[in-house]
């Protein structure tokens, strides 16, 4: 299930990417600016059900774009609830040379069968991983997301122990996660990963709050103004010190 792409993306890795944006998504994040992603059910005209192959020939129409950096980008929504899509599309991208990468916040993550093992597949056919740390706080993440963060961080390990490359995210919001002491302790948590490359902080915005009142949903974060420069600076300080 697809809910959208964008074919000229330039923020989702690196290089000009080809974003797909899957539906689907366990997670409640109060500040999401994509509500309309969280169901695996097609609610919209824009929403699709494709094969691999039918995405990946939508994509290669612009492969003269992306040069030697850019390529394919999947996002969602959690991608990882589509994982036997999403390795079949990845495979077949690497056959045609095409860059890879998974934008994910790591939520449906276990080291259970049957995930596991197609994890690990799916990582073979994976350049590399934009990971959204949502909150490094254990209660503020269940708060902010409704779920805990113990197998994200776990994901995060992982992804370091078998050498994949990641970019992490982190988005900073004001009275929920943008407070020296949550900035420091995720610093700390990222400087023990061996293979992060980047860290991005994306500050908060409500330029999503109209979908929330489209599907009838109240936003709860409302009142919330996006932090200051002097705020974003000083995250930016605390969290890309190093990379």
């Amino acid at each position: 299930m697809i809910h959208s792409v964008e074919s000229f993306g330039a923020v989702d890795g690196p290089g000009i990417r080809y974003v797909i944006f899957t539906k689907g998504c366990r997670m409640r994040c109060r500040f999401c600016h994509n509500p309309d992603t969280w169901s695996l059910e097609s609610d919209n005209k824009t929403d699709q059900w494709l094969t691999p192959q039918e995405v990946l020939e939508k994509a290669l129409r612009f492969k003269t774009y992306w040069r030697d950096k850019g390529g394919i980008t999947v996002s969602g929504g959690e991608p990882l609830l589509q994982i036997d899509f999403l390795t079949e599309l990845f495979q077949m991208a690497k056959q045609e040379g095409v860059n890879t990468a998974l934008d994910t916040a790591a939520e449906p993550f276990t080291k259970e069968e049957p995930f596991f093992s197609k994890f690990n597949t799916l990582m073979k056919y994976t350049d590399l991983v934009l990971l959204d740390i949502k909150h490094i706080d254990p209660d503020k993440h269940r708060w902010e997301t409704g779920k805990d963060n113990k197998n994200i961080l776990e994901c995060a390990k992982y992804l370091s122990d078998i050498g994949k490359k990641m970019w992490i995210r982190h988005v900073l919001v004001p009275e929920v996660s943008d407070k020296d002491e949550y900035l420091d302790q995720l610093a700390d948590f990222i400087k023990t990963l061996k293979t992060v490359e980047k860290v991005e902080v994306l500050p908060y915005h409500t330029l999503g709050i109209f979908k929330w009142k489209e599907l009838g949903i109240k936003y709860p974060l409302e009142g919330i103004q996006p932090p200051t420069k002097e705020r974003i600076a000083n995250a930016i300080r605390k969290l890309t010190t190093h990379y």
